[in-house]
């Protein structure tokens, strides 16, 4: 089997995230990972939905959708026909990955809504969506912090998410369609910068797989996810301690 752009089982696609690329934005970053092209803006708000009206506490939810072409075949857009279920699972998974690496006490009355487009898609979107959306989500709180809206920085860890899955009976890491399309399991994983785990999703599409493959699995996730969160550094000008 050889793979896209020449990789190893536990390579990346090439991946970079680009701040600051929509103007009207307070937050934004464009998703670059392999042929994966997905653009996350985060928009503030000053107010919350009616649940969270005097809990002392903000919000951070997400929507998510793809372009007619980000696919070989023109699809419509989902405005024109209503939102899938997978839609709405993904944006919900978003919105819980993000809301995960936040106080959200520390944005009283505020929403930030983080916009996922996916430009182009090449498998993957979702876990681009949660890394690019994380950058696009720190942006606008800094931006909130400047302003003086808030007191202090919010976010309380950085988060990234990445694809693994056996395919051709070898466990590997962050697949493209391709290998998405004929993988015995795909599971997804989204973690903190403290290698905890936020959420896992795990299928098995050809057969049942066992647990020394799934932790597997989770190690090749770890790697990959430290690999992002020193990506999302990096986009945000934010030095690693070696």
């Amino acid at each position: 089997m050889v793979r896209s752009f020449g990789r190893a089982d536990d390579q990346l696609r090439p991946c970079e995230l680009v701040p600051h690329v929509n103007k009207h934005a307070e937050g934004s970053c464009l998703v670059k990972w392999g042929d994966t092209h997905v653009l996350c803006t985060a928009s503030i708000e000053e107010k919350v939905p009616s649940w969270i009206k005097n809990s002392g506490a903000g919000w951070v939810t997400a929507e998510y959708g793809m372009l007619p072409r980000s696919t070989s075949v023109r699809m419509d857009r989902e405005a024109k026909k209503g939102q899938s279920g997978r839609t709405q699972e993904i944006q919900r998974l978003i919105g819980r990955s993000l809301r995960a690496a936040i106080d959200l006490k520390a944005i009283e009355n505020i929403s930030i809504k983080i916009d996922c487009d996916v430009i182009q898609a090449d498998g993957g979107t979702r876990t681009a969506s949660v890394t690019g959306g994380f950058v696009a989500l720190y942006l606008a709180c800094q931006k909130l912090l400047q302003e003086g809206k808030i007191q202090k920085m919010p976010i309380t860890d950085f988060v990234a998410a990445v694809s693994c899955g056996i395919v051709a009976g070898r466990p590997v890491l962050d697949l493209d369609y391709n290998e998405d399309s004929t993988a015995g399991t795909d599971s997804n994983f989204v973690m903190n910068g403290s290698d905890r785990l936020i959420e896992v999703q795990g299928t098995a599409e050809h057969g049942a797989f066992s647990s020394d493959e799934l932790m597997q699995l989770l190690s090749l996730a770890q790697k990959g996810v430290h690999e992002l969160i020193s990506l999302q550094k990096k986009a945000l000008g934010i030095e690693e301690v070696k």
